[in-house]
């Protein structure tokens, strides 16, 4: 966990207790809590206020956790610390719900970012609603949304913003070389925005797979919220001279976003083709939303060409 700059942070436990003190934290429940991706300073008043509270921190890494802990003036002896992870989850989540069934408040967080996201936390949460306890999420930080939100996904020549809006989280591809390659030209095909989580021992070995799309174009965030982040746009076939152009570039974590796929001003041939298969079965805002959805097209492009087909078959 890394800081933009040494704060205390005093101020900040003060203010979460003023704004969320006055709410209910029911007992036997698990708190979900989404921490910082980098910068400490990204964290809400409500997840300071529950890791105070809370009887129990369920955690990736304890001494990850406990340096946080500290960072935040938070003091919480190794005792009331749990270790979650993905070696030990599934046993560990009993030991939770055993816990909650006493009536205890516990907190659950990942090394960073929101649990459950390519991070442990997802059997945790299920255990607990298997057992008919309550999960409650803190939101947070995401390396997901953030980078989403700097990258600008508008597919070239779309004006439909629901269909720039969607996309795919796929996280890690497989490590093994001929799994990833396979993953890779499966995500060729997928024409919304895509996702993708990687280490910096394997950031070089995706970028020479995700070369193979060509000119489809990808945003890389590295060190997100850290002091040396770095965001930038390249066509996949780029990927790999932009990482050997700086060695610093293959340092630290990444996610990166495949853009949609483009798509001409009228829709593509591909979107009107699906379109009309489907108007010959079903009304025209199903057939529409399908096609859009199969194609990539945009909808309201979509839609216009739908109600041109539909009065052209009338009027004939």
């Amino acid at each position: 966990m890394a800081s933009l700059a040494p704060a205390s942070f005093g101020a900040a436990l003060a203010a979460a207790h003023d704004a969320a003190g006055a709410q209910h934290y029911p007992q036997g429940t698990l708190y979900v809590v989404g921490t910082p991706i980098g910068n400490l300073a990204d964290i809400t008043l409500r997840a300071l206020h529950v890791l105070q509270l809370v009887d129990v921190i369920a955690c990736e890494d304890t001494r990850h956790t406990q340096s946080m802990l500290r960072a935040y003036g938070i003091d919480r002896p190794g005792a009331r610390l749990l270790a979650v992870h993905q070696h030990n989850e599934a046993e560990a989540a009993q030991t939770v719900v055993a816990r909650l069934a006493q009536g205890e408040r516990i907190a659950y967080v990942s090394d960073a970012g929101t649990p459950g996201v390519s991070d442990p936390g997802a059997r945790l949460a299920a255990a607990v609603r298997a057992a008919g306890q309550r999960v409650l999420p803190l939101p947070g930080a995401s390396s997901v949304t953030t980078l989403i939100s700097a990258a600008g996904l508008v597919a070239d020549g779309g004006s439909d913003g629901n269909a720039s809006s969607a996309f795919v989280f796929a996280g890690f591809l497989p490590s093994k070389a001929g799994e990833r390659d396979t993953a890779v030209q499966a995500l060729s095909q997928e024409p919304r925005a895509v996702v993708l989580l990687e280490a910096p021992h394997r950031i070089e070995s995706l970028a020479r797979a995700l070369a193979t799309l060509g000119e489809r174009r990808i945003t890389v965030g590295r060190e997100l919220t850290k002091q040396f982040e770095e965001i930038a746009t390249v066509a996949a076939s780029a990927l790999p001279e932009w990482f050997s152009a700086d060695r610093d570039r293959t340092r630290g974590e990444f996610a990166l976003v495949l853009h949609p796929v483009a798509v001409s001003g009228d829709g593509g041939a591909e979107g009107e083709r699906v379109l009309r298969l489907l108007l010959a079965e079903l009304p025209v805002k199903t057939a529409v939303k399908l096609a859009a959805e199969i194609s990539g097209a945009p909808r309201n492009t979509l839609y216009e060409t739908a109600l041109r087909i539909r009065n052209g078959a009338e009027e004939a």
